[in-house]
């Protein structure tokens, strides 16, 4: 007995001990809370575009400091806090199950008053039963869509905005990790059905790229693997096996999650001659002394490498092209290398840069130069020259159009 209660004496204490470590420091909230208000003030380039008040973001987050009683909740905290830019390419390096996803494998727009579903990632989706392009969002778990929107917990944007709005409700479609997401669409005719986002299934690709030759047109489609080095030499390898094909379509509708422009450059390379513009940076306005405020700015070129793949060329884009690859496809077009055929894009504004917090394991990435196509087009506000309006999910058609333009390009 005397041994049984010296045992549960020392688990009693072990658990204390771990409690203890475990508890949140509130007071380094607050100091780390003030450390990236002031690292968004001095280098998110897009602040005041955004027109966000930060103090109110201050006001608010230091009220919600003493609610923080978990580690899951200071994650939340500040994933909830740099929502309030309402910009995709700000987010923390770290998420719990409570946290939203970074995207959906359906977009929506705001048209008429109405939610209405306007692309849907069918190349990535194994299949789908019914053609949900152009269905409305009525509800989101038995909860009008609306409301939902309200309810999202951010506190200083503005709602009423159309890009706001936007911007919620597909973080909306999103979802959490640990939630489910189930949508009440409508049919032009009325009719409604529900439809569960969580049970759609994903096309596996475990290679960096898949590629084919269909009626001398060769396709590469890049797996989402434009941050992997490794893809440079895969994709050469891959180009030099249908160097002999009459024109030439690069898929980047896969490329969600954005690479380095490393990898992007290595592609670019194989179709030019000579050394040529890609994409133009901006950069904070320089000051020195009190004086004048002063622009800065610079353009970035791509070298050629190895043998040139001399023949037409037709860039394949959509909503789940993000960050690189929408400077892959605007730099192709910037180089007059490539025609650029489908919707927009993610319209990840900028290029991103790591920062940390003092006093927690995780940090955040924060835009700090914006990026343009040499014609002086902001990446994010770019459309595809050959813009492709997504009506079905039962043909393909942006690499239909893709097709067609070598076919007309090559007679």
């Amino acid at each position: 007995m005397k041994k049984l209660t010296f045992v549960l004496f020392v688990l009693f204490n072990f658990s204390c001990v771990e409690s203890q470590n475990k508890e949140i420091d509130q007071k380094k909230i607050k100091e780390d809370l003030n450390e990236i208000l002031t690292d968004i003030s001095q280098n998110y380039i897009y602040l005041k575009d955004k027109k966000i008040d930060l103090d109110c973001i201050r006001e608010y987050y230091e009220k919600q400091i003493s609610n923080i009683k978990t580690e899951e909740h200071t994650i939340l905290f500040f994933e909830y806090l740099l929502d309030e830019f309402y910009d995709s390419h700000i987010t923390l390096n770290t998420n719990r199950n409570s946290s939203f996803r970074l995207f959906s494998p359906i977009y929506t727009i705001l048209e008429n008053g109405k939610f209405l579903v306007s692309n849907v990632w069918q190349t990535q989706i194994e299949k789908l039963n019914q053609n949900i392009v152009g269905t409305e969002i009525i509800k989101f778990n038995g909860i009008n869509f609306e409301q939902v929107i309200k309810e999202f917990p951010t506190h200083c944007n503005n709602k009423n905005s159309l890009k706001v709005k936007e911007w919620i409700a597909n973080k909306i479609l999103s979802g959490r990790y640990n939630q489910p997401r189930i949508l009440t669409l409508k049919f032009k005719n009325g009719e409604t059905f529900k439809f569960n986002l969580d049970n759609v299934k994903f096309r596996n690709n475990n290679s960096l790229l898949t590629s084919k030759i269909i009626n001398e047109i060769g396709i590469i489609r890049i797996n989402n693997s434009l941050g992997n080095n490794l893809l440079i030499s895969e994709f050469d390898k891959t180009l030099d096996s249908v160097m002999n094909t009459k024109g030439l379509i690069i898929d980047l509708r896969n490329t969600v999650g954005g690479g380095n422009s490393y990898v992007a450059k290595g592609i670019m390379s194989r179709f030019i001659n000579s050394e040529l513009p890609y994409q133009k940076h901006v950069v904070f306005d320089e000051s020195w002394d009190n004086q004048p405020k002063i622009g800065r700015s610079w353009v970035e070129y791509v070298s050629p490498r190895n043998k040139q793949y001399k023949n037409p060329v037709v860039i394949l884009v959509g909503r789940w092209t993000g960050s690189m690859g929408e400077g892959l496809a605007i730099g192709f077009e910037g180089m007059e290398r490539a025609q650029i055929v489908g919707s927009e894009m993610q319209q990840l504004a900028g290029a991103i840069f790591n920062f940390g917090l003092n006093n927690q394991k995780f940090g955040y990435q924060l835009s700090m130069e914006k990026l343009f196509h040499i014609n002086g087009t902001a990446r994010e506000k770019y459309v595809p020259t050959n813009y492709i309006k997504q009506t079905t999910t039962v043909k393909d058609e942006t690499l239909e159009k893709g097709i067609e333009l070598i076919r007309k390009m090559t007679k």
